[in-house]
């Protein structure tokens, strides 16, 4: 069996993409994969590195202004077509999968064209273009949500299946976690941070939650600053004394993050749909901040959807303040009944058998 992948520009679609290749390949383990993306994406690097050959095609987004981007976004849509069509040809798929981003655009068309079946994955609540343009073309599509249905023209919905997002979560309880992190039952813990990269506001607000909160109530409190920005909030971390507190640990990146999201009691963080999704399947009370600066504004409404059920809290991040947000963690971690009735809640959207369900969709196809 060959399959090629496609998908990429951030981790929110490589990381779906890897996780459904491992577990095919665990079912059928001379199943060979390809995966096809930008040069400009993550996955030109983290691809490579987990072993897997990669294909380029030159494809952008369009720009929401009008700008001569647009322009040159368009002529690549088309061209992107026909490269991909000759690497579909050279490598001769069973199928094609698409997780989103700009590369899923020309591979996922291009395959559909050659008749070659297509599966398509969408994490978000609210469907991105790519994947409401590729609805049409693909022979099926994943979606992560109950209620994404709406957003898809009538002609495709009986394409859709309600999947999940392909995440892979080990079992680790909370006192195992706790343990090994030499956390007792009832000391509160808090689990900070803004994603890989970093974010400004995240940390600014973290560093006035462990001044005013978790420094003098000695409450356990681990925040990851991302990459950027890292010697920044570090200088201001050592001048309001917070780098040497036992209590506090402040890192540029958490490498073990599954074992402090199993420990935590309260978690602030960004609202990626494979976060979403991780958290869900953790049970642990969250409050989002999501991040403004993506496109149609995706990741307040996947925090939305949870925080309508009561499952968590989000804050904007052109609203939220440090007061505000102190409050809101202090009222979680005083009033273990509330985190309970939260952590019940998030639980209801949990899939810990997403990945199954996209395999299990794509030998379908498969026959």
């Amino acid at each position: 069996m060959k399959i090629i992948f496609c998908g990429g520009g951030t981790s929110g679609h490589v990381n779906p993409a890897v996780n459904i290749a491992e577990t095919i390949k665990k079912r059928v383990p001379d199943t060979e994969i390809m995966f096809i993306g930008t040069k400009h994406g993550i996955e030109s690097t983290l691809i490579p590195k987990l072993g897997y050959p990669i294909e380029f095609v030159e494809v952008s987004g369009f720009s929401r202004r009008l700008t001569l981007k647009n322009i040159k976004a368009a002529w690549h849509a088309f061209t992107s077509v026909g490269e991909a069509k000759k690497i579909i040809k050279k490598f001769s798929p069973d199928i094609v999968i698409g997780t989103g981003g700009y590369a899923s655009w020309p591979t996922v068309k291009a395959a559909a064209k050659l008749g070659i079946p297509t599966l398509i994955h969408e994490q978000n609540a609210f469907p991105g273009v790519t994947t409401k343009m590729l609805s049409k073309y693909a022979d099926k599509v994943c979606i992560s949500f109950s209620g994404s249905e709406k957003y898809f023209d009538e002609e495709v919905r009986e394409k859709l299946v309600l999947t999940g997002n392909p995440v892979i979560v080990d079992n680790m309880s909370r006192e195992e976690a706790r343990k090994e992190l030499n956390l007792s039952d009832d000391e509160p813990y808090i689990l900070s941070y803004g994603g890989s990269m970093g974010a400004d506001k995240v940390n600014e607000l973290a560093f006035y939650l462990m001044e005013n909160l978790s420094k003098p109530q000695k409450i356990r409190h681990a925040h990851a600053i991302g990459r950027v920005g890292f010697e920044r909030f570090s200088a201001i971390a050592k001048e309001k004394s917070l780098d040497n507190c036992p209590n506090i640990s402040i890192k540029e990146y958490i490498y073990n993050m599954p074992l402090h999201q199993a420990a935590a009691d309260v978690i602030i963080c960004r609202a990626g749909a494979m976060t979403l999704s991780e958290l869900a399947i953790r049970g642990r009370a969250t409050v989002f901040i999501p991040s403004p600066n993506v496109t149609a504004d995706h990741q307040y409404k996947n925090a939305k959807l949870l925080a309508d059920a009561g499952a968590a809290v989000v804050m904007r991040e052109s609203e939220v303040n440090g007061k505000l947000l102190l409050d809101t963690v202090s009222d979680l971690i005083s009033n273990p009944n509330k985190r309970k009735r939260m952590e019940e809640s998030v639980k209801k959207f949990a899939m810990p058998d997403s990945v199954d369900r996209i395999a299990d969709e794509v030998m379908k196809l498969l026959g």
